[in-house]
């Protein structure tokens, strides 16, 4: 079986920047255990599996190098910049995933992508979850994932969690490390999230899901910079509508090829 595969960036207008992902086109999706040993031998955050629908619409699926996604940000982000490559001619493109039917519209300075509010809630002081992130205080709250707000944007630049501490706490659940931002910037954040394998996400577009709505409601505005301090960098720009998020980014095309399965 020949499967259409691309290697893109994404949330980066540049090579080598943002968060590489896989994404394989494919007339019906294969077994599940051939979807997660190509996503575990790609070795990317996410590698997203489309296949075209009878009505037109997009069928989409997420696989880390260990488990199936149930919202993925930036490989959906990669789909679309792929169907725009292979001249999609009908937009904005609808998604059906496990995370609901997702938008993406195709914009001058990228692709506005739809996608649910997730706002956190209050939870539990967790010591344990500070301690593995190197720090002594923060405010923690939870939606899918852990949400950690500390005071400074170099507090984020400079964490150096216990990767194995964090993959043993409450698996499935991944760690939003975020603070005000800084010049044009009005938020910073980091992402990691080991048990599902991804050490650390370099630009993740799920996460905007809890930021957004918090950064809403501490800033007082609907419309925000963000920027992702891993070691590659990503950036995305964000909107709160209702009950809804826009999150807007860009991409690059590093590899196209074929996978021989």
């Amino acid at each position: 079986m020949a499967i259409p595969y691309y290697h893109v960036d994404a949330f980066t207008g540049e090579l080598f920047a943002g968060n590489p992902a896989g994404v394989c086109i494919l007339s019906a999706f294969p077994a599940d255990s051939l979807m997660q040993k190509i996503a575990a031998e790609n070795r990317h955050s996410e590698t997203a599996f489309v296949v075209r629908r009878a009505d037109g619409d997009f069928d989409l699926r997420w696989f880390t190098p260990k488990i199936e996604d149930d919202l993925c940000g930036h490989a959906t982000l990669a789909s679309a910049y792929v169907l725009a490559l292979r001249k999609h001619d009908v937009w904005p493109v609808r998604f059906h995933t496990r995370g609901g039917v997702l938008t993406v519209a195709k914009e001058q300075d990228g692709f506005e992508m739809d996608f649910p509010v997730k706002p956190p809630q209050p939870c539990e002081k967790r010591v344990d979850l500070l301690a593995a992130l190197g720090l002594k205080a923060a405010l923690v709250m939870k939606s899918r994932d852990y949400l950690v707000v500390v005071d400074r944007a170099e507090e984020v630049r400079d964490l150096s969690p216990d990767i194995a501490a964090l993959a043993k706490l409450d698996a499935g659940s991944g760690t939003i490390v975020t603070a005000p931002g800084e010049g044009d910037v009005d938020y910073v954040c980091r992402m990691f999230l080991p048990s599902a394998g991804i050490d650390e996400d370099p630009a993740t577009g799920s996460i905007h899901c809890t930021l957004a709505p918090y950064w809403s409601g501490r800033l007082g505005k609907s419309r925000f910079r963000a920027r992702q301090l891993s070691a590659r960098g990503g950036s995305a720009q964000c909107a709160i509508l209702g009950d809804r998020v826009k999150i807007t980014g860009s991409a690059r095309l590093y590899l196209q090829g074929t996978l021989e399965i």
